[in-house]
């Protein structure tokens, strides 16, 4: 089998992709459309540059912060993604993972593990929920988290309804009943390391989402059943974001925000904090990677609420720029969930520690002892680098 532990989230993508079967493998990088936001979330941290110092350096440096009212060990968030059949402990061994390394997790309200399960991993859970069914369920489910423990909530609205891949879909079976074991045979069983981690928990993958229902008595619905009611749920104004953060008294962040005037709107909203994000280039495909977009957002209400950011965090540089160019934190996707696939809970654990060496080493090399003493100066922004900013007027 050899060293399980690996140096960069690249060679953990590697490993994902030597392990998992095609098609769970290509779910995992899908991008919609022609994926050109999906490619340039990570591109553009490729324009970025970085000014070093070469003496002085501080011998010791605090990653530490706070965000959504949580302390946390460094600047690194799990953002909130759904159906981990990756490995068979799914969401609870990412929450294991973030608990041991101090960081915030995120569960998401399309998750194939329940609620109770991991927030009793790791206590710092904040629940994602979507606009999705009538406002008594979304109510209800808000209402279950908090049962359960979450600690904050993360509206997604970052999702517009692309599905086309000009590669093609993967196709989601419906259930893992025979037939469909049967059609994905062949290419499970050239995978038999991932075959046998889930022989050896006696399950088999499963498509239900436990925390979408608003009781945990309830039903469990399957994935898609769950989907056709986000699917058929008018899109929320403004005024139904505000009615929604005002039924939750602790933090709520809205994630998908990446214009200054919806930022603005999120404020008078009453969010907490804003993620700027692309759905990891699920969203409308032609967007500009979210670290352009970034600086828009702090410019506006950096100074009211807290702003964090997803969407291409690849490594410990990259978290160093967002960071200079004003977030308060990131959250990570498919860089943990790779992790996940490699080598299950020790793999996100192993994630976590590449991030976090390479933020420590990253602000050796500029020169700061902590954090939150990068500025702007530290990075070197090329000219046309995020687009020009259009006070526009966001629709109710």
């Amino acid at each position: 089998m050899g060293n399980p532990w690996f140096e960069s989230v690249a060679v953990a993508r590697e490993r994902a992709r030597r392990r998992l079967p095609a098609s769970v493998f290509s779910a995992l990088i899908a991008g919609s459309e022609r994926g050109l936001t999906r490619d340039d979330n990570v591109d553009a941290f490729a324009e970025l540059g970085l000014r070093p110092v070469t003496a002085g350096q501080s011998p010791l440096r605090d990653m530490a912060t706070e965000v959504m009212g949580q302390q946390m060990s460094m600047p690194v968030m799990i953002s909130p993604t759904g159906v981990q059949a990756v490995h068979p402990d799914g969401e609870v061994a990412v929450a294991r993972a973030a608990a041991a390394r101090g960081v915030v997790m995120g569960l998401s309200s399309f998750a194939s593990k329940p609620m109770a399960e991991v927030i009793g991993a790791n206590p710092q859970t904040l629940f994602q929920i979507y606009w999705a069914g009538d406002r008594d369920s979304m109510v209800g489910r808000m209402e279950r988290a908090r049962a359960a423990g979450a600690v904050g909530m993360i509206l997604t609205l970052d999702w517009s309804f692309v599905h086309s891949r000009d590669w093609g879909s993967p196709a989601i079976p419906e259930e893992i009943d025979l037939p469909t074991m049967l059609r994905h045979a062949p290419e499970t069983i050239v995978k038999p390391r991932w075959l046998a981690d889930w022989l050896r928990s006696g399950s088999i993958p499963q498509l239900g989402v436990p925390n979408f229902p608003v009781t945990a008595d309830e039903p469990v619905p399957g994935f898609f059943e769950a989907y056709g009611v986000w699917m058929g749920t008018p899109p929320p104004t403004w005024d139904d974001v505000a009615w929604l953060r005002s039924r939750w008294d602790g933090p709520f962040m809205v994630k998908g925000v990446t214009r200054a005037d919806e930022a603005r709107r999120a404020v008078d909203a009453g969010a907490s904090a804003v993620s700027v994000s692309t759905h990891g280039g699920n969203n409308l495909d032609g967007t500009p990677g979210a670290i352009r977009m970034l600086p828009e957002v702090v410019d506006a209400v950096g100074d009211q609420i807290e702003v964090v950011m997803d969407s291409g965090i690849r490594r410990g540089s990259d978290v160093i720029k967002a960071l200079a160019l004003g977030a308060k934190a990131v959250m990570i996707g498919r860089a943990y969930l790779w992790g996940l696939a490699a080598n299950g809970q020790a793999g996100v654990e192993n994630v976590l520690d590449i991030m976090r060496a390479g933020i420590d080493s990253n602000l050796l090399g500029l020169g700061h002892a902590s954090i939150h003493e990068l500025t702007r100066d530290d990075v070197i922004v090329p000219d046309g680098f995020s687009p020009p900013v259009e006070d526009r007027a966001a629709e109710s």
